[in-house]
């Protein structure tokens, strides 16, 4: 079941809050209109950027946990634990732009042979989990729009992400894996938050 705007402003909120709330030692408390919906499982990334610039970016790609501990430990993550980014420091909270993605459960991409995988992806609906062997990355619907890729494009960077070589995809063992999103977003620092289309 999807989210409403007004709580998607609300988890939005709660994201931010929970990364303010890291810096002064004050815990949020879950809002209101998302109470029913936080002890449901989903996966769920928050994404932080400064100056449109990605500035982490961590979440749960599988609805392993309840909606609202989800939100919270992906928001801390994102700003403290993204291994590609040093911490966010408390006054660049003024200039960042909180983003939650609220995430369908993965489902396999089936297909009689590999060459089929980019014909399956539809640009703007799907996010991608490429998967071999130990190797497992992923990437948000939003991120191929924001780049212009093709859906082939998209798979290889899928590959490319999980550390594998761009055309693992048509190695014995791949899989693929699609989702869609709710994507919330502040459209500035501490701004308004709509709902993100994609497409």
């Amino acid at each position: 079941m999807g989210l409403t705007i007004d709580q998607g402003r609300d988890i939005v909120g709660y994201a931010r809050a929970v990364i303010e709330g890291h810096f002064s030692g004050k815990k949020p408390k879950p809002p209101e209109s998302l109470k029913a919906d936080f002890g449901q499982k989903r996966g769920v990334f928050v994404t932080l950027h400064d100056n449109g610039d990605l500035r982490g970016c961590i979440g749960y790609p599988e609805p392993t946990l309840p909606l609202g501990i989800a939100v919270e430990r992906a928001a801390l993550s994102a700003a403290t634990e993204d291994p590609r980014f040093p911490q966010v420091q408390e006054q660049e909270m003024g200039h960042i732009v909180v983003e939650v993605s609220v995430l369908t459960a993965p489902q396999l991409v089936e297909v009689s042979e590999p060459g089929d995988y980019p014909m399956k992806i539809v640009i703007g609906r799907d996010g991608l989990i490429a998967e071999l062997g130990w190797g497992r990355g992923l990437l948000l619907p939003q991120v191929p729009v924001e780049w212009n890729w093709e859906p082939l494009e998209f798979l290889r960077h899928t590959c490319s992400k999980a550390g594998l070589p761009l055309d693992a995809w048509k190695e014995k063992g791949f899989k693929l894996y699609s989702f869609s999103a709710q994507v919330f977003s502040e459209e500035g620092p501490m701004g308004e938050v709509t709902e993100r289309k994609i497409s």
